[in-house]
C-alpha cells in the first residue's frame, strides 16, 4: 500500500510541477537540444528539440521557425512574443508546444494542422478559449493550460479527442464545471486548481477510465453521489474546497488508494465515518487543533 500511494503522489507531483520531464519525453532519444534558434536554422535538417526559454527572438529569425520541418518539440518562455509561430501548422512532425509567460492572444488559423502534437501546455497568456478547431488533434494526450486573467471558454468539440488522458487547468476562472470534460471517456488524469468551481456534474459515468481526480482551491461545497460511477479512481485530491460531508456511494469507490482532505470545514465525526466507509484507503486531513488551557 505504501508503495502504491507514493506513486500516485509522484504522479501528481510530476504532472502537475514538472514540466521539464514532459519534455524530455518527446523527441528522438539522445537527440540535440537546441537552445539558440540562429544555430538551429543554420542547420535546418536534423533539429529535432529547441529550448528557446528566455532567449530574446529576433522577429525575423521567429518568423522563420517553420523551416525546421524535423521539429518535434518546441518550448518558448519569456521570449516577448504575443503570436505562435508563423505557418505552424507546416511543422508536421511537432508532437510537443509549451510556451510559458508569452502574450498569445488567440490560436493561429492553421492551428489545426499540427495533428501529430501528443502534448499541449500554454502558461500564462491572454487566450480565453479553446477553438473548436482543436477537435482535428486527434493524437492530442495532454493539454495544460494555466494563469489566464480572463474566464476560459472549452468547446464542445472536446469531446471528439479520443486519445485525450490527461487534462490540467489551474488559475483560469470558469464558472461552472464544464460538461464538456465529461464527454472525453479516454480521460484518466483531470486536475482542476483555482478555476471558480462551484458545483460539479453527476455524470461521473461518462469517465470510465478516470484514475486520478484533483480538484483544489475551489468554492465547492458538495461531491455528487454518482461519483463512485468512475470505478477506477485511485486518487482523490480535494484539498482547500468548502466540503463538509462526503456521498456515502463513495464507499464504492473500491480502487480509491488515497483521499486527501486537508483545508476543508470536516468535522472529526465525519472523518471517521469517512475513514469507514473507505477501510482500504488513506485520508488526509487537517490535524486538530490542540485545545486552549
Amino acid at each position: 500500500m505504501i508503495r502504491k500511494i507514493t506513486y500516485l503522489f509522484c504522479f501528481v507531483v510530476s504532472t502537475s510541477l514538472f514540466s521539464q520531464k514532459e519534455f524530455e519525453k518527446y523527441g528522438p532519444m539522445g537527440s540535440k537540444v537546441y537552445v539558440d534558434l540562429k544555430d538551429a536554422l543554420k542547420v535546418e535538417g536534423g533539429v529535432y528539440k529547441m529550448d528557446l526559454s528566455y532567449k530574446k527572438l529576433d522577429p525575423k529569425d521567429y518568423q522563420k521557425l517553420y523551416k525546421l520541418k524535423d521539429l518535434q518539440v518546441l518550448k518558448l518562455s519569456g521570449n516577448e512574443v504575443t503570436e505562435f509561430p508563423k505557418n505552424i501548422g507546416e511543422m508536421a512532425n511537432l508532437v510537443y508546444f509549451a510556451s510559458y509567460n508569452n502574450q498569445f492572444t488567440a490560436f493561429p488559423p492553421d492551428f489545426k494542422k499540427m495533428q501529430n502534437l501528443y502534448h499541449l501546455e500554454l502558461s500564462n497568456t491572454k487566450i480565453d478559449s479553446l477553438p473548436a478547431e482543436i477537435a482535428y488533434l486527434q493524437k492530442l494526450k495532454t493539454i495544460k493550460f494555466t494563469d489566464t486573467d480572463d474566464t476560459l471558454k472549452l468547446p464542445v468539440t472536446l469531446k471528439y479527442l479520443k486519445n485525450l488522458q490527461d487534462f490540467q487547468v489551474e488559475n483560469c476562472i470558469m464558472d461552472s464545471f464544464p460538461k464538456q470534460i465529461f464527454k472525453i471517456q479516454s480521460l484518466k488524469f483531470l486536475y482542476l486548481s483555482k478555476t471558480n468551481t462551484h458545483y460539479l456534474t453527476s455524470h461521473f459515468e461518462r469517465l470510465p477510465n478516470l484514475e486520478v481526480f484533483v480538484l483544489e482551491d475551489n468554492p465547492i461545497t458538495t461531491i455528487p453521489a454518482n461519483i463512485y460511477l468512475a470505478t477506477k479512481l485511485r486518487l482523490m485530491s480535494l484539498r482547500n474546497n468548502k466540503i463538509s460531508k462526503l456521498p456515502d456511494s463513495i464507499a464504492q469507490l473500491e480502487n480509491l488508494a488515497l483521499l486527501d482532505l486537508r483545508g476543508n470545514p470536516i468535522s472529526k465525526e465525519e472523518i471517521e465515518v469517512i475513514r469507514a466507509m473507505l477501510p482500504g484507503c488513506e485520508v488526509k486531513f487537517d490535524l486538530p487543533q490542540p485545545e486552549k488551557k
